[in-house]
């Protein structure tokens, strides 16, 4: 059994039996992290960073789990190269693979609709692990989408066949659902999820408001899916899977 903690914003950890992984940090008001790195001294731990814009991306983080065996991996569009160079991070860009690395994890990069990169990571015990970063995103949201809808459509679907090819399951998928982009806030999500079997999914973005991001009956499914939905909106909430 893993356990998946929403931090804020894009940011998660899950906790395996052999690695603590991190995701889009960029504030943890419950102060999660440091509260679970201080009871597993031992656990590695390795952070992942999807793209460059501020609110998925913090500093802090290479001033944790410093008596910890870490790894930070880097979407190649945060420019950062000099100031951390004494830190151990993978840099990635769409297409990169890294095997057999920090706690048994193997990372596979993919490309977005926007920037950076997104993550398909599979731990040690064989569980994949999915986080979209920008992928899906709604054009408001998008700084390199298309201005024109159906070429961003197009751009979005070509994305998601690509890593249902590689990779068609995922026990846990982090995506973004923003409710403040129209009607068709969760279109992308509901495509994705019918595209890739998902045993577990968790929207992320829910900030305002969040309980519209999570009536998931609301989704656009054209056909059934069978995937366990799971809400978490509140800073230190968690969920096992």
């Amino acid at each position: 059994m893993s356990k998946l903690t929403y931090l804020d914003h894009s940011g998660f950890m899950v906790q395996t039996p052999d690695v603590i992984l991190v995701f889009d940090y960029y504030r943890d008001p419950a102060h999660k992290v440091v509260k679970t790195l201080e009871h597993n001294p031992e656990m590695p731990v390795v952070f992942f960073f999807s793209h460059n814009h501020h609110d998925h991306f913090n500093h802090e983080v290479f001033n944790l789990a410093q008596n910890h065996k870490r790894l930070y991996v880097m979407s190649n569009d945060i420019v950062d190269r000099q100031d951390n160079m004494s830190v151990p991070i993978a840099w990635m860009s769409h297409g990169d693979v890294i095997e057999d690395s920090v706690g048994g994890i193997t990372v596979k990069a993919y490309g977005t609709t926007g920037k950076g990169v997104c993550f398909d990571v599979k731990t040690a015990d064989g569980k994949h692990i999915f986080h979209a970063g920008e992928l899906g995103e709604p054009l408001s949201h998008n700084d390199d989408a298309p201005r024109d809808v159906k070429k961003y459509e197009e751009k979005f679907m070509t994305a998601v066949d690509r890593i249902a090819s590689a990779q068609p399951s995922f026990d846990l998928a982090m995506m973004s659902v923003d409710t403040v982009d129209g009607p068709d806030f969760a279109m992308g999500a509901a495509r994705f999820l019918e595209k890739v079997s998902v045993a577990a999914f968790v929207p992320y973005h829910t900030d305002d408001p969040s309980d519209k991001a999570c009536n998931f009956a609301a989704y656009p499914f054209t056909k059934n899916v069978g995937t366990r939905m799971i809400c978490l909106t509140r800073p230190g909430e968690s969920a096992d899977f």
